[in-house]
């Protein structure tokens, strides 16, 4: 009874007395010395680990803050639309699906034969064009020294001709006093013979004084009869100067009217020139035409979407599609929020989800508005439970060279752009 009711002894108080290694019992003061070495070893461990911890986190605070990511970026490029520039039948086509092009090659070829005809049509009008303009302009100098000679003919003809009319009349004049006075004498004589025929009847003259005045007025009837016939030629000779004269004017005036016809003929001759650069204009809408029958490739690239040979196409009309896969650049849709310490030129790399080859590269440019600003129907934010949702920007990244020379980089591919700010 005795036993049962003693008090429950305390693990302490039943707990094994320590012991040496020996086996020999380990003494209170060694314990309570042992103790705090244990405590202080394990707040030096717990120390350490928070610092190690801290020391991690930092590291790992600044790696993340060295970059800023986005995984709603794609694969852009130029792409560069090949269309006809003529009408016609599509005669040829050189290429095949999704071939690679050098820039400057024959794509395609429409048929030349039409554009060869209206060459040489136009060639053929331009020939007969310059013919006319050289016989034009041949005939202007020629028309400008006949004009010349003729103006200084029929000017020294005019002066002559009122010289011999002045002369004319001058001896038209003295003809006619001749015949003034020729005719006097001839009535003086008449009037002598009657009187004498009449004093001869009376015997009172002898018959040789009659005779000798009728001789007289035979004599005088015959001056006035030439001095009739000199007034006449004297005045035919007015009539005839004045005829010069009139030619010499009606002359002078086509003269002067030569400058007129040698400004119309240089007026022609200007206008044969004008149809001379209209038709060559004409020959060389000819030739370009002729040539844009071969279509060329305008870089170098991956061809799509091809027309194919039996076509007739129209100007304008998309034959096919060339990507120039050596051009690509990576637009990144970053967050608003991610573009605070962006700066053109850090440097950028971009995984590509299709081979998960990581890409070199640098931030080109940052686009001037978010990308929903660009779309069709831009969002309007004037309501009046506007809510602030973050934006994305679009960001130009470029590639270093030589980075997509197996051309893996496609257009429309998804990436992921990381971009480093330090």
């Amino acid at each position: 009874m005795s036993e049962t009711n003693q008090p429950t002894s305390s693990p302490e108080a039943t707990a094994p007395e320590p012991r040496t290694p020996a086996g020999n019992a380990v003494s209170d003061d060694v314990l309570v010395s042992a103790y705090p070495r244990r405590r202080s070893g394990r707040r030096w461990i717990v120390i350490g680990s928070i610092i190690v911890l801290a020391v991690a986190g930092v590291l790992f605070w600044h790696y993340l803050s060295g970059f800023v990511s986005t995984d709603d970026a794609q694969v852009d490029v130029h792409l560069y639309p090949v269309s006809a520039r003529v009408p016609g039948y599509v005669q040829d086509v050189n290429i095949t699906d999704n071939q690679w092009v050098d820039k400057a090659s024959i794509l395609v070829e429409i048929d030349p034969r039409d554009y060869e005809v209206a060459l040489a049509r136009a060639q053929a009008a331009l020939e007969a064009s310059e013919a006319t303009a050289r016989s034009l302009n041949i005939d202007v100098p020629v028309s400008s020294v006949d004009t010349s000679s003729q103006l200084k003919f029929s000017s020294s003809d005019i002066q002559d001709a009122e010289a011999a009319i002045q002369a004319a009349e001058k001896q038209a004049a003295a003809a006619h006093a001749r015949v003034l006075e020729a005719r006097a004498e001839n009535v003086k004589a008449q009037d002598d013979v009657s009187r004498y025929r009449m004093l001869l009847a009376k015997e009172e003259v002898p018959k040789q004084v009659y005779d000798h005045a009728y001789a007289a007025a035979a004599t005088d009837f015959a001056a006035t009869a030439a001095a009739d016939a000199d007034e006449a030629a004297a005045q035919q000779e007015v009539q005839e100067a004045h005829s010069r004269l009139t030619e010499a004017e009606a002359h002078y005036e086509d003269a002067e009217a030569g400058p007129q016809r040698v400004a119309s003929t240089r007026a022609r001759a200007r206008a044969a020139v004008a149809d001379v650069n209209q038709k060559q204009a004409a020959v060389e809408q000819a030739q370009l035409n002729l040539g844009y029958t071969k279509i060329f490739a305008p870089v170098t690239g991956e061809v799509t979407k091809k027309v194919v040979v039996g076509l007739n196409v129209d100007p304008g009309e998309e034959l096919l599609t060339v990507v120039p896969l050596d051009q690509v650049w990576i637009t990144a849709n970053f967050k608003e929020t991610q573009l605070k310490r962006m700066r053109v030129g850090q440097k950028a790399s971009i995984k590509l989800d299709s081979n998960g080859r990581t890409y070199d590269g640098h931030v080109d440019s940052i686009a001037a508005a978010t990308g929903p600003i660009f779309s069709l129907l831009p969002p309007e934010n004037a309501t009046g439970n506007y809510v602030k949702i973050v934006q994305r920007v679009p960001v130009k990244i470029v590639l270093e060279p030589n980075q997509n020379r197996d051309h893996q980089l496609r257009p429309g591919m998804n990436v992921e752009a990381k971009v480093y700010l330090r």
